[in-house]
């Protein structure tokens, strides 16, 4: 299924816009799209909301007729299992997370007992946790991190555009980590050289109009037989001004849309 994430909205939702976009809001645009389902990422308003405004949010999200996923950074148990608990409110069967929080970092093997410490929960719960490829663990280390384990509860988020600071090549994240993904960013991203032509600045472009190979990544995934959803992202930088950024932003999902619907 195709998705939207709170990336998607990161401009409408920024204090810079004049009427930032609440959570409910940006559900409603999503439906407005014709998309079902929705991703809350790293949405720093949602750690700060009350029990009854998160019993609200997910009944909006009931009402609209989403699917909700949850997302968030780090594999704490304590944290982890808020989460699920969020997750209990929101119906959401997938919460995406990072090996690294805001202020945890653990090694491969203190991750390797958190994990399988807090993962007999999200099994009870039906819940799976997909863990995201990023710059700050290699993909080999973070797929081999999920195939020890090898729990059912437990996969990759990938997101071949972030691996590219680390180095790495995003077709060679595809390939290590396909067979283990759950879940799917998609997002485009390019390099274009700085004024005066001294360095480059690598950033998001369109979906479909950079060097992200979205056609590849969906052979080897293969998410409609298997279920895995895309979420659309973006990297968007500043505009300019905030109408001609948030004009742009609202184009790109348009357009992201179009676009998974209409690539093989």
């Amino acid at each position: 299924m195709i998705g939207l994430g709170t990336y998607a909205f990161f401009w409408q939702h920024s204090p810079r816009a004049p009427q930032p976009l609440t959570l409910v809001g940006a559900f409603e645009a999503t439906r407005e799209l014709g998309v079902e389902l929705f991703q809350i990422c790293d949405h720093a308003p949602l750690e700060q909301m009350g029990d009854a405004e998160i019993r609200d949010a997910a009944a909006a999200a009931r009402a609209l007729g989403l699917t909700v996923q949850l997302g968030t950074k780090g594999i704490a148990p304590a944290h982890l299992e808020h989460f699920l608990r969020l997750a209990e409110v929101f119906d959401a069967t997938l919460i995406r997370s990072m090996l690294h929080g805001p202020d945890t970092h653990p090694s491969l093997a203190e991750a390797e007992g958190q994990l399988r410490y807090v993962l007999p929960r999200f099994t009870a719960s039906g819940v799976a946790l997909a863990l995201e490829t990023y710059e700050q663990v290699a993909t080999d280390d973070l797929v081999g991190l999920v195939e020890r384990i090898d729990s059912p509860a437990l996969g990759i988020c990938l997101d071949p555009a972030n691996v590219v600071a680390r180095l790495e090549n995003p077709r060679d994240c595809v390939e290590r980590a396909a067979a283990r993904t759950l879940n799917v960013h998609a997002k485009d991203f390019s390099f274009t050289r700085e004024s005066g032509w001294v360095g480059f600045r690598y950033s998001g472009a369109r979906l479909g109009t950079g060097l992200h190979d979205h056609r590849h990544l969906r052979a080897r995934v293969r998410p409609h037989e298997r279920g895995v959803d895309e979420i659309v992202e973006h990297w968007l930088n500043w505009q300019g001004d905030v109408e001609t950024t948030i004009r742009a932003e609202r184009e790109w999902t348009r357009s992201a849309i179009e676009y998974l619907r209409s690539t093989p």
